[in-house]
């Protein structure tokens, strides 16, 4: 195999794409290997009432638009719907359940990826695994003695399922929020909490404000610090529901606590608050375990990257990884990582760095 993309969400299909358009065949130029069971990549597990239109700067993949989606449509079926029909139309032959467990030194230049089907031997990796098997649980006291529910975003079952409870929600990004202005409308109440103060942006967000973000996240990334979102840089857009929700408290933020009791949380000035639930809306770390044989980590703790691809190796780019963390981003990426690749592979792959 020449070139082996891992996972299937909107960085590995782009990916996929841009190979196909070098020239490359599914099969036996690359092979695309996804551990989802369904085509979707993350969003095939999103919450039934996060509906496409409620869906935030979904950018369609290279070479298909995404249209007349109906905005009532849950995304993970709309967008589940939408994956699928890219890959039979440019016949990528997505490779699924398979599980990539590895990617280690194969000699001869090339990489070997060992999954729960086989082992490739490939030239090149395209790592496209997104973030959403690596739910981030921040560890407090006393978390093991909460009598109550405790769940995370990627379990996140909709509202009907807090009906009557008294809900905590952890987290300042946009899923938090989300997941409030839902549960309020059913909860007996709701207590939002987060590290920082919340960051709101009213107006426009152009072109100008999103490069300026994306850069200082690929700043971090270029320096080998593990990567922060972008929305994390951009803020939290106004929108008109949020707007009331502010109004009527549902946004009115406490800083986090110090302690998790039988009954609830507590603070160390002595203020304490009770719940059935707490719900860790605490964001998602990169899912790239399977790297760690090649030893891509910097001393900051993240994988080094010039654009795409890892300092470290040459072979391996990382694509949906920090700067390119998003629909648009990912898309980009795919074909730069591409475009490397071919070249790389014309010269005549190098061993690691």
């Amino acid at each position: 195999m020449e070139v082996a993309v891992i996972g299937a969400g909107q960085a590995g299909l782009s990916s996929a794409y841009h190979l196909r358009r070098r020239g490359y065949e599914p099969g036996t130029g690359f092979v695309v290997l996804d551990h989802s069971p369904a085509p979707g990549g993350a969003w095939q597990f999103r919450w039934p009432t996060l509906t496409y239109g409620k869906v935030h700067g979904m950018h369609a993949l290279p070479g298909m638009e995404l249209t007349g989606a109906d905005p009532a449509r849950p995304s993970a079926e709309v967008i589940g719907a939408y994956f699928a029909r890219y890959e039979r139309a440019f016949a990528l032959q997505v490779r699924r359940p398979v599980d990539v467990s590895a990617v280690r030194e194969g000699g001869e230049g090339r990489l070997l990826v060992e999954t729960s089907a086989g082992t490739w031997a490939a030239r090149a990796v395209i790592n496209a695994t997104g973030t959403w098997d690596r739910p981030l649980w921040p560890r407090y006291p006393g978390q093991e003695t909460f009598t109550g529910r405790q769940l995370h975003t990627a379990r996140y079952p909709g509202p009907g399922a807090f009906t009557g409870q008294r809900v905590i929600v952890v987290g300042g990004g946009t899923s938090a929020v989300q997941h409030l202005l839902e549960i309020a409308e059913v909860a007996a109440t709701t207590t939002w909490v987060t590290r920082r103060p919340p960051l709101f942006r009213a107006g426009p967000f152009g072109e100008e404000q999103g490069r300026a973000a994306v850069a200082l996240v690929e700043e971090r990334v270029r320096r080998g610090l593990p990567p922060q979102s972008v929305v994390s840089v951009t803020g939290l857009p106004m929108t008109e529901a949020m707007e009331q929700a502010r109004a009527a408290g549902v946004l009115d933020r406490l800083p986090m606590f110090d302690e998790i009791t039988p009954g609830g949380v507590a603070w160390a000035d002595g203020r304490t608050i009770e719940a059935d639930v707490i719900l860790w809306a605490t964001g998602f770390r990169p899912a790239i375990e399977q790297l760690a044989p090649l030893r891509l980590r910097e001393p900051g703790g993240g994988i080094a990257l010039e654009g795409t691809r890892a300092v470290r190796d040459a072979r391996v780019h990382l694509v949906g990884y920090g700067p390119s963390a998003s629909t648009i981003g990912a898309n980009r990426a795919g074909g730069a990582a591409v475009r490397e690749i071919h070249r790389l592979l014309r010269q005549g792959a190098p061993v690691a760095a």
